[in-house]
């Protein structure tokens, strides 16, 4: 990766601690609304089930609107709860506007941005709704970091269509040959860049390996290749 000029990185569940943030969020939420469910208990269901609905959007099978209304409501179905519709909206918008509150982020984040900060140029490309994502970045006080954030809702289109790769390197302006993008789904953020002609490193705590890419199982370990 000599060549390399512009570091472009996923944001949850790579820099941004999505699952400890969304616990918290969650537990705000349930406290208010008296919610008498264990978090645990909770998310042990919410998680593949959100998983899910997120493969659904990121393929343009399901709106962003249906997406935070059906994950809750079946969650709430496969766990015997009853929740209301009013109940179901009144969590979703909530969780929206609470989740920026929180702001954990992944061991060694901001060593590895100022590592590459001093090297690199740079940037995010995330599909994360825009309102949510920004506010993110900024509370975390990450966003002084990146040069370029785009997200998927600014274009229309989500990783891996190969479109918002293309609109990020020409943002950044850079040429792919001499750019990486780092992230922890193997198919939205590793093989879309890699099909644009980007290098890729998968980053996968649970220390899955992609196949003739570079993997890392910590953000700390990046230094290894960059």
């Amino acid at each position: 990766m000599e060549k390399i000029k512009h570091v472009f990185f996923d944001l949850d569940h790579t820099l941004w601690d999505f699952d400890k943030n969304s616990k918290l969020t969650f537990e705000q939420i349930f406290r208010e609304q008296n919610v008498s469910l264990s978090i645990d208990d909770f998310l042990g269901v919410y998680r593949p089930i959100n998983f899910k609905y997120w493969e659904l959007y990121r393929e343009d099978r399901i709106e962003k609107v249906a997406l935070r209304y059906h994950r809750l409501k079946e969650t709430f179905t496969n766990l015997n709860y009853s929740a209301s519709d009013d109940l179901i909206n009144l969590i979703s918008e909530a969780y929206i506007r609470y989740l920026p509150n929180f702001n954990y982020l992944l061991s060694d984040t901001i060593e590895i941005l100022e590592y590459l900060g001093e090297k690199y140029h740079l940037h995010i490309i995330t599909n994360g709704f825009k309102e949510v994502q920004n506010l993110k970045l900024e509370k975390s006080g990450i966003n002084k970091y990146f040069r370029q954030v785009i997200t998927s809702e600014c274009i229309g289109v989500k990783k891996p269509n190969p479109k918002i790769f293309e609109y990020a390197l020409g943002k950044a302006g850079a040429n792919a040959e001499e750019s990486v993008m780092i992230g922890d789904s193997y198919e939205a953020d590793v093989i879309g860049a890699i099909k644009v002609g980007m290098f890729a490193i998968y980053f996968s705590q649970d220390n899955k390996k992609g196949n003739g890419i570079s993997n890392v199982n910590s953000l700390a370990q990046l230094k290894q290749y960059l």
